[in-house]
C-alpha cells in the first residue's frame, strides 16, 4: 500500500462531490424542462475535452453550508472555443441557487483576472439568485462586500458575453449590463432583486416576467441583444458573437474565409431600395447583400428599430454595420436608437473593427416624450461618440441624410471614406418641409410657386455638387457599393499599428450611454 493512496481517495472523493453538483432533485428538474445544468453547458459550448477547471474543491465558507456547496456553487476555469482560448463562469443553480458568497467570488475573480491580464474572452453562463445568506447579513457580511475595488471597473481589454438561461439577481445582472453582448433564454428572469423580494420592497404584486422577462429586456430596457428557446440557442450565440471578435483589444479581428458567391446579391441591391425617398424598405436587406454571404449577425434587433447595428464581413474582415432603418418610424433616430448606435461605436472601437454606415435618415425623432427621455443628451452622445471613434469609418449615403443626423451619421469629416449613391438627397430637412420653413409658402396657398421651390431646394441637395466641392470621395454606382467599401476598407487598413485603434472609449460606461 502506497502513502498516496489515502490522500489520493480523499481527493477522488471531493472530486466526486464537487462534479455531482448541487440538490438532485433541482437537476433532475432542469433535466426535465429540458435544460442544461451548470457542467453540461461547458460541454456544450467549449472544444472537446479543453476545459481547464480552477477551484473544482472550493466549498461555502461556512461551516454549515460545506456539505451542500460543490465547487461553492460557481464551475470556473478555461477552455477553447473554436481553437481560441477562453474564461468561463458556469452558475450551478441546483447549489444555494448559485449565491454570491465569499469563496465562489473569489474564484469569479480570478478567472476574470486571468482573460484581462493574458487576452482572452470572458464568458459567464446560467442563473443566480443574488447574494448568499444569511453570509451577507450584518457586520460579518462585510467581509464580503466590497472586497475588491475594481470588480465592477470594465476596460474593455477583452470581450464579455453573457447568457441570462434562468433566474438572474444580484451579481449576474450586474455582469450582464457590464458585458459586451447578452442573451437570454425565453423564460429567464434578470432584475436587481426577485419578484418576491421587489413585491415586498413595494408592496404590491409584480411577476417574473414584467419585472424582467426577455420581452422587457430586450424590447424595452435594451440590456439583452436577444433571446431564444432554448439553453443550446443561447449558447450558439455566444459562439458566433466571439467568431468575429479579437481575443483581446491588442489585436485585430480574425479574418474569415470569403464564401462562394458572396460578390452576386449586391446586383439586385437597387430593388431594394426605392429611389422615392417617401417609400420604405429594412436596411438589414440592403446590410445582407453588402456583406459576406451569410455573415450578418445583427445586435439588439428588437430595441431601437429605427437605427441598425449588426456585425457582419467584407472580403473575410470583421466590420461593423450602423444603419438607418427606414422600415421603423422612418429611419428617424429615436433616444432608443441614439443609444443602441453609441453603444455599437463603443464596441467596435473598443475591439478594433471598422466601422460601415449607411444612410438614409430624415433626423431625429423629435418630440415632448422624445425630449423627456433625455433626446439631447443621447444625440450627444453618439456625437461625442464618433469623434472619438479611432477605427476606419466609411459612410454611404443611399437616398436622405438630414439635419443634425448627417453629422452623427458619419456626414463629411467625420469619416475616413464619404460616398454617395447618385439617389442620395443631403439637404437640411425635406424639400416640402424646406420650402415652408425658408419661403413661408404652402402647397394649397400656391401649387405652382410651392412646386418651383421645392425643386430649386432638391436641385441645392442633390450629391453632384458636394462631389464637386470634394467633400465626398466618390458617387457610386449602388451596385458598386459592396466593391467600393472593400477597397476602401484595404486602403484605411491601422496598417502603422496592425489594426489597433488608440481606444479612447475604453471605459465609456457598459449600460448607460
Amino acid at each position: 500500500m502506497s502513502s498516496y493512496d489515502e490522500p489520493l481517495k480523499e481527493l477522488q472523493k471531493r472530486r466526486e462531490f464537487a462534479l455531482a453538483m448541487g440538490k438532485p432533485e433541482a437537476l433532475r428538474k432542469m433535466k426535465d424542462e429540458g435544460l442544461l445544468n451548470a457542467r453540461e453547458r461547458l460541454d456544450y459550448i467549449l472544444d472537446n475535452d479543453t476545459f481547464v477547471e480552477v477551484g473544482q474543491l472550493a466549498l461555502g465558507a461556512r461551516e454549515e453550508h460545506r456539505h451542500r456547496t460543490p465547487a461553492d456553487g460557481k464551475v470556473g476555469g478555461f477552455g477553447k472555443i473554436d481553437g481560441r482560448m477562453v474564461g468561463i463562469v458556469s452558475n450551478d443553480f441546483a447549489t444555494m441557487g448559485a449565491s454570491s458568497a465569499l469563496n465562489n467570488l473569489k474564484k469569479m475573480k480570478y478567472v476574470k483576472d486571468q482573460g484581462t491580464k493574458r487576452g482572452f474572452p470572458l464568458l459567464f453562463v446560467g442563473s443566480s439568485s443574488g447574494s448568499r445568506m444569511p453570509d451577507r447579513m450584518g457586520a460579518p457580511g462585510r467581509l464580503i462586500i466590497a472586497q475588491d475595488p475594481a470588480e465592477y471597473r470594465r476596460l474593455r481589454k477583452s470581450p464579455w458575453g453573457v447568457a441570462q438561461l434562468g433566474s438572474c439577481y444580484g451579481s449576474s445582472t450586474w455582469y450582464a449590463c457590464m458585458a459586451d453582448y447578452v442573451v437570454m433564454r425565453k423564460g429567464a428572469t434578470m432584475a436587481v432583486a426577485s419578484s418576491r423580494v421587489t413585491s415586498l420592497a413595494i408592496n404590491q404584486p409584480v411577476t417574473d416576467e414584467d419585472l424582467g422577462g426577455w420581452r422587457m429586456h430586450t424590447r424595452v430596457s435594451g440590456l439583452v441583444d436577444e433571446a431564444f428557446n432554448t439553453d443550446e440557442e443561447c449558447l450558439d450565440a455566444l459562439k458566433r458573437y466571439l467568431s468575429f471578435m479579437p481575443s483581446h483589444s491588442e489585436e485585430a479581428p480574425p479574418i474569415s474565409p470569403v464564401p462562394k458567391g458572396s460578390d452576386d446579391p449586391v446586383e439586385g441591391i437597387m430593388d431594394i431600395v426605392p429611389n422615392d425617398r417617401k417609400k420604405v424598405y429594412n436596411m438589414r436587406h440592403v446590410i445582407e447583400v453588402l456583406a459576406d454571404k451569410n455573415s450578418l449577425f445583427e445586435t439588439k434587433p428588437s430595441w431601437g428599430k429605427s437605427v441598425i447595428t449588426a456585425l457582419g464581413r467584407l472580403n473575410g474582415q470583421t466590420v461593423g454595420f450602423l444603419g438607418n432603418n427606414p422600415m421603423y418610424k422612418g429611419g428617424a433616430a429615436d433616444p432608443d436608437g441614439c443609444a443602441k448606435a453609441t453603444g455599437f461605436l463603443v464596441h467596435c472601437d473598443s475591439f478594433n473593427i471598422p466601422i460601415v454606415m449607411l444612410v438614409d435618415v430624415p433626423g431625429f425623432l423629435i418630440g415632448v416624450e422624445g425630449e423627456r427621455k433625455a433626446a439631447p443628451g443621447k444625440i450627444i452622445n453618439w456625437m461625442n461618440a464618433i469623434s472619438l471613434t479611432t477605427v476606419p469609418k466609411l459612410t454611404v449615403v443611399l437616398r436622405k441624410s438630414y439635419g443634425q443626423a448627417y453629422i452623427n451619421m458619419g456626414g463629411n469629416k467625420n469619416s475616413d471614406v464619404f460616398a454617395m449613391w447618385p439617389t442620395a438627397d443631403v439637404g437640411f430637412m425635406d424639400p416640402e418641409t424646406g420650402v415652408n420653413v425658408v419661403f413661408g409658402i404652402r402647397k394649397e396657398d400656391d401649387p405652382e410657386e410651392f412646386e418651383r421651390c421645392v425643386a430649386k431646394l432638391s436641385e441645392d441637395a442633390a450629391p453632384w455638387e458636394v462631389a464637386a466641392m470634394f467633400e465626398a470621395q466618390d458617387i457610386i454606382d449602388p451596385r458598386e457599393t459592396r466593391k467600393f467599401l472593400i477597397n476602401m476598407l484595404e486602403v484605411q487598413q491601422l496598417r502603422m499599428t496592425n489594426g489597433v485603434g488608440e481606444h479612447l472609449m475604453a471605459t465609456w460606461p457598459t449600460s448607460i450611454v
